[in-house]
């Protein structure tokens, strides 16, 4: 039998996993519009979340008291979406993997403004560090003119918000709404790119995009999984198996070799990323002891 933060490591291991799978089927799918893999990215993972939804709540599972707030983070989510699939077409997959690692960063600076959090000397040295990794890898794209490395800051920001977002609407929505209602609102908008040209795939690519919705909705599913059971600071650091997942992928189906500053850039990042979560915990530890000995 499998101890909590045991069974969480496994759920952020299997969302890793399928993070990295539909990442790769993004990538492949340059032959289909953006707005057509948005819809089976959406519409399989709607069909996916009717298969979690309790039972005595199948007749009453869309009613909410906070539409307004699952409206923003469906907006910054697809936002977020339609700039990392842009991303993942253009770009490296290692180099899209290593900037999109910033959205804690950006999480940091919004919660000040969101959310009055105080930040301390720790964290805003660790988005220092951070941003220092996002010029890094961005300053051959930068002086190229490749106007594609700023898609991945977009995602970084939207991101952000959906963190700071999903964070307020847990307090009293199930996971599995949440995450509903995203599917859906992405189903919604892929259906207006419909007049730009749909292409009909054969079944073997039919296939191939369906999985992109089933990855999409089990890796959201298993992550929100790993973040009950474990203990934040013991899986946070799995998420960088995806910089390992995409360096292979993109070498092997790609041809792609990541250069030094990549690598350097994400080692930065990583860093950053970190130190943030560090001090998240022990922000987290305060604060439940002060509330203990109140």
């Amino acid at each position: 039998m499998l101890s909590k933060n045991q069974l969480g490591f496994l759920y952020m291991f299997m969302s890793i996993c399928a993070f990295s799978l539909m990442d790769v089927i993004v990538k492949w799918s340059v032959d289909y519009p953006i707005g057509q893999v948005l819809f089976f990215r959406g519409f399989f993972g709607i069909i996916f979340y009717f298969f979690v939804i309790p039972r005595d709540r199948l007749h009453n599972f869309y009613i909410t008291k906070r539409a307004g707030l699952h409206f923003l983070r469906c907006a910054s989510g697809l936002i977020a979406l339609v700039a990392i699939f842009i991303a993942l077409r253009k770009l490296p997959l290692a180099t899209v993997v290593s900037l999109s690692f910033a959205a804690p960063i950006f999480t940091t600076i919004l919660s000040i403004f969101l959310l009055s959090e105080k930040v301390g000397v720790f964290r805003w040295l660790a988005v220092i560090i951070g941003f220092i990794g996002i010029l890094v890898i961005t300053e051959p794209g930068i002086s190229e003119l490749n106007i594609y490395y700023i898609f991945p800051i977009i995602f970084c920001l939207g991101l952000s918000y959906v963190a700071i977002a999903i964070r307020q609407l847990s307090s009293t929505e199930p996971v599995w709404l949440i995450s509903f209602y995203f599917s859906l609102s992405i189903t919604i908008l892929s259906l207006f790119t419909i007049p730009q040209g749909w292409v009909m795939p054969n079944f073997n690519h039919l296939i191939l995009l369906s999985l992109v919705g089933v990855f999409g909705g089990v890796a959201n599913l298993w992550l929100s999984q790993s973040l009950k059971y474990a203990e934040v600071s013991l899986v946070t650091p799995l998420k960088y198996l995806a910089l390992v997942f995409a360096i292979i992928f993109g070498y092997f189906i790609w041809d792609e070799i990541p250069t030094i500053k990549t690598l350097l850039g994400a080692l930065l990042v990583i860093i950053s990323t970190l130190i943030i979560f560090r001090r998240e915990i022990y922000r987290d530890k305060i604060i439940t002891s002060k509330t203990t000995n109140d």
